[in-house]
């Protein structure tokens, strides 16, 4: 799956509750969660995301509670993936149920900014930054992840598959 999109650049540490605050979570609407994405951290995201941006974090992206909101508000934000120096386990294996493909570079996120342009190929892992003009290469996801990130997520994908048996 190719990708190209406008970076938000987090850093270290940022946390479910940071992604979507405890005082937001009476609701399951997608997009309600959306509206909320990020507040505490980033008054601007909710109001200025566009469908395709890329956000980028640092070390243990998603530590925290293992609330599914979290990376259910990012996909509902528009953002087609996110790319850490590493993620939290849960947040991970949440954000691939979900259909949010997530890629780790490690030291290599301290290249990208805030408002570079990335060009991600979630099949191979290859991130280029058409901004600097750097290209990384993350772990490409395995072709069942790709596959359930294509479905828009893993109830999906199983729905799917048991159409087609």
């Amino acid at each position: 799956m190719a990708l190209t999109g406008k970076v938000w650049r987090y850093g270290d540490n940022i946390d479910t509750d940071v992604i979507i605050p405890a005082r937001y979570l009476m609701s399951f609407d997608p997009q309600e969660l959306a509206s909320h994405c990020m507040v505490d951290i980033d008054k601007s995201f909710a109001k200025n995301v566009q469908k395709g941006d890329i956000i980028v974090g640092g070390k243990n992206f998603g530590c925290g509670s293992s609330r599914e909101h979290a990376p259910v508000a990012i996909k509902a934000s528009g953002i087609p993936v996110v790319i850490a120096a590493s993620f939290a386990r849960i947040f991970y294996r949440n954000g691939i149920n979900i259909g949010l493909p997530l890629l780790e570079i490690g030291k290599d996120v301290e290249k990208i900014s805030a408002g570079d342009k990335l060009s991600v190929d979630t099949a191979t892992g290859e991130i280029k930054n058409i901004t600097t003009g750097d290209v990384f290469h993350a772990h490409p996801l395995p072709g069942f992840v790709e596959d359930i990130a294509k479905a828009g997520g893993l109830i999906n994908y199983i729905k799917e598959k048991r159409k087609n048996a």
